[in-house]
């Protein structure tokens, strides 16, 4: 949603980075922004606040980066309005090539004037820790599969290969302890893989243990165990969504969050030559991780077994009602789609941006 500021207050616009903060003011009916630079240690700030006899007669924004918000949290305690700008959606000139901080600050203060800026919502400090909670559970699965990776390369290189159905279950994993070589230094290595995978395993397990009771904590309860009832989506993964997205308003229609999670197709159009490429990628990651992994549960036949019937249990008709329809037309669409597409990812593909359809008309139904 674009932000309109008003004429008669003074605009405060900031690129931020880790040691400097390059700053632009641009005064009440101005068009020219005066330009510093300052320090991001809190003595500096706080002069900065300090410059400014009344905090709420400003209006400061900054674009949204590894710095956080942090920074926009003091500047709303201390009665400024502060806005975290969505740097992608920042208008650009095709033939603007120089890029210096006092340009960014310059332009930032510019175009907020104008009304051309659109913000992201700031989480609340409790809702940026679970979220974070849930990114570190994601790394630590990302390298839980790099070391079974590591793992299994290791064992075709010694022509170890397993046969018994898919890697990972626990059939596999006791195919794996029995295996024995004959060369010492082998034994080590496979040693060291083994204990480094037990090590990842007993990394996920004990995150994911932090993770569980905040699935029945406001404000995450409600939605989490909404989400629940959907196929594809266990609590853990409920409780990713809504702590990514944390305000689902922000998004007026469907297509649009769906293009937040960068699963809609990129495109190149112009006269009567139409041409779509690949998915945007552009966008959340973690979202769209999750929409995919959740759209492989769709390539069954439609049912409800117990684990899902246990999700959807004490929750409200309408809302198992709509996961039932949810499943019923991914599960038909994905049969589809596999009979006439020879690669199954974009068929995948195709399924979590639909279901990221339903998640957002579950999430914003009254």
């Amino acid at each position: 949603m674009l932000i309109h500021v008003p004429p008669e207050v003074r605009v405060l616009a900031m690129d931020v980075h880790k040691n400097s903060i390059s700053m632009a003011v641009l005064e009440p009916h101005g068009d020219s922004p005066l330009v510093d630079k300052i320090s991001t240690d809190d003595e500096s700030i706080r002069r900065l606040i300090a410059r400014f006899a009344e905090p709420a007669r400003v209006w400061a924004c900054y674009e949204a980066g590894p710095t956080g918000y942090e920074l926009a949290r003091v500047l709303r305690n201390a009665g400024m309005r502060c806005e975290v700008i969505a740097p992608s959606l920042i208008p650009t000139r095709p033939g603007d090539r120089i890029k210096t901080d006092r340009r960014d600050a310059r332009k930032l203060a510019l175009l907020f004037r104008g009304g051309q800026l659109s913000s992201v919502r700031v989480p609340t400090p409790a809702e940026e820790a679970v979220r974070d909670l849930c990114r570190a559970r994601a790394d630590m699965v990302i390298d839980r599969s790099r070391a079974r990776h590591r793992l299994g390369k290791f064992l075709l290189r010694h022509g170890r290969v397993w046969r018994g159905g898919d890697n990972w279950t626990y059939k596999h994993a006791a195919w794996i302890r029995t295996q024995r070589f004959d060369e010492r230094a082998l034994t080590e290595t496979f040693g060291h893989y083994q204990s480094t995978l037990a090590a990842r395993d007993a990394a996920v397990d004990a995150i994911e243990a932090d993770l569980v009771p905040w699935c029945g904590r406001a404000p995450f309860a409600e939605p989490v165990h909404r989400l629940g009832a959907y196929r594809g989506f266990t609590h853990l993964g409920g409780l990713v969504h809504v702590s990514e997205v944390c305000d689902w308003r922000r998004f007026p229609t469907a297509g649009r969050y769906m293009g937040f999670t960068g699963l809609v197709p990129s495109e190149d159009s112009s006269g009567d030559r139409t041409r779509r490429g690949g998915i945007t990628h552009a966008g959340n990651t973690h979202l769209r991780a999750q929409l995919v992994e959740a759209a492989w549960a769709y390539k069954a036949r439609p049912q409800v077994g117990a684990v899902l019937r246990s999700r959807q249990q004490g929750l409200d008709p309408d809302v198992v009602a709509r996961a039932w329809a949810a499943q019923l037309r991914l599960c038909g669409k994905f049969r589809r789609l596999d009979a006439r597409k020879t690669n199954r990812k974009t068929v995948v593909t195709a399924i979590a941006r639909e279901l990221a359809g339903f998640v957002w008309a579950e999430m914003t139904a009254d």
